[in-house]
């Protein structure tokens, strides 16, 4: 005979938490050493696919110009330089951000600042 263990209705779970601003919306951010699995930052990732895509159709002959390009795609030139700069990034990086590996302080936001062209001297965007 089995014997089972009467279920209580009602359980109570605490976990400490706070909430912060991510890219413009809150996101809640656990203790040091608890990461739940994490999906791919959607926005980071549409940026990294705009810019190698931009990237192919530039060295594609198929455009000129960044200012042709971006005037085909509908946006600003600046912007558009900005995200191809995202091409520069060390492909552990790329892959962090795929995977949604990066740091809670890789934002849209900052990805677009400047960064060292180096590989080895971006370890600051590492996950």
């Amino acid at each position: 005979m089995t014997r089972f263990t009467p279920i209580p209705e009602t359980v109570t779970i605490h976990v400490s938490f706070r909430l912060v601003k991510r890219g413009g919306r809150k996101e809640m951010q656990l203790p040091n050493g608890v990461r739940p699995d994490r999906k791919a930052e959607n926005t980071l990732v549409k940026a990294l696919a705009r810019a190698f895509r931009w990237k192919r159709i530039l060295e594609s002959g198929e455009v000129a110009t960044i200012a042709e390009l971006a005037d085909r795609e509908g946006i600003a030139p600046s912007y558009m330089t900005r995200v191809l700069r995202l091409t520069l990034l060390a492909p552990d990086i790329v892959e962090a951000i795929l995977d949604g590996r990066q740091g809670p302080e890789m934002t849209m936001v900052r990805l677009l600042e400047p960064f060292p062209a180096e590989w080895n001297r971006q370890s600051l965007f590492e996950a």
